[in-house]
């Protein structure tokens, strides 16, 4: 059985969520600069390429690439032959959360009490921590600070079966088309599809970590991918709302059974700073 002390939990996670604010990973920069040389809106090319230089910058000064830090949504798989020491699992993640919104200078943005007294935690914790149990003895943390504006344009259908392939098509553009600039274009687009409500939700959550251009192995689900970017960037909504080719980067879909009676699909959004990174211990 290996042993792994919290604490190597602890700086793991303050540095990963300060990273994840300074820096886009380069196949999300790659694909912003690939779209400023292609679209063709003159506005929409400005856009782009301030949000290239907004990046040069964040990177250049280790600041926030946008004031909107994020809640702190963490996946974590961790191996059955793997201990940890010295305390718990969750405390170790938000005891990073809170050393790292404060060391680096990160928008605090948790709030208690959401439904009336709305009072800031001041920490952004408590941390949205997702766990699964896999083979080996390593444990792998992705951190995704999770900016409120795309989130908020997330969307659950609870479709018949009956409405089929073209009832997804369907369901995702109108979601994108509804969420217009809100989400801070151009987005990448995570779909779920299967599984339950809940389940279905995660999937397209998880969808946005996969790499802008990395289509599913699924050749079916890979074709599925290509055809809601094309409706997608034909909606012209373009960078931050201004008209343009270039409303979506990416549309990743994860798909997982369902019941008979079912077809569940959900729509999760993240912005043009589409933020996570990631380790292994």
């Amino acid at each position: 059985m290996r042993e792994i002390n919290a604490q190597e939990i602890t700086r793991t996670v303050t540095r990963l969520f300060m990273e994840a604010n300074y820096y886009l990973t380069d196949d999300v920069l790659d694909a912003i600069k690939k779209a400023a040389q292609t679209e063709e809106s003159p506005v929409a090319k400005e856009v782009l390429e301030q949000i290239i230089k907004n990046a040069d910058i964040a990177a250049k000064e280790q600041i926030p690439l946008c004031q909107d830090c994020g809640a702190a949504v963490v996946f974590i798989e961790i191996g059955q032959d793997l201990h940890v020491t010295g305390g718990d699992l969750n405390t170790a993640i938000n005891e990073g959360v809170k050393q790292s919104y404060s060391e680096g200078y990160l928008r605090k943005s948790m709030v208690n009490k959401p439904f009336s007294a709305r009072i800031n935690t001041k920490d952004n914790t408590p941390a949205i921590i997702y766990t699964d149990i896999v083979a080996g003895d390593k444990l792998k943390i992705t951190v995704v600070p999770k900016g409120g504006g795309a989130e908020n344009m997330s969307k659950l259908g609870m479709l018949t079966p009956a409405a089929g392939r073209q009832g997804i098509v369907d369901f995702v553009v109108k979601a994108v088309d509804e969420a217009g600039s809100n989400p801070c274009p151009p987005i990448i687009v995570g779909v779920g599809i299967g599984g339950t409500a809940e389940r279905t939700l995660l999937l397209a959550k998880k969808a946005l970590l996969r790499k802008v251009g990395e289509n599913n192995s699924d050749p079916e689900v890979a074709t599925l991918e290509k055809e809601l970017l094309e409706k997608i960037n034909a909606l012209g909504i373009g960078p931050m709302g201004y008209g343009g080719r270039v409303t979506a980067l990416a549309v990743n879909v994860e798909v997982f059974p369902a019941h008979l009676a079912s077809l569940p699909v959900a729509v999760n959004i993240n912005c043009h700073s589409s933020r996570h990174k990631e380790a292994i211990i």
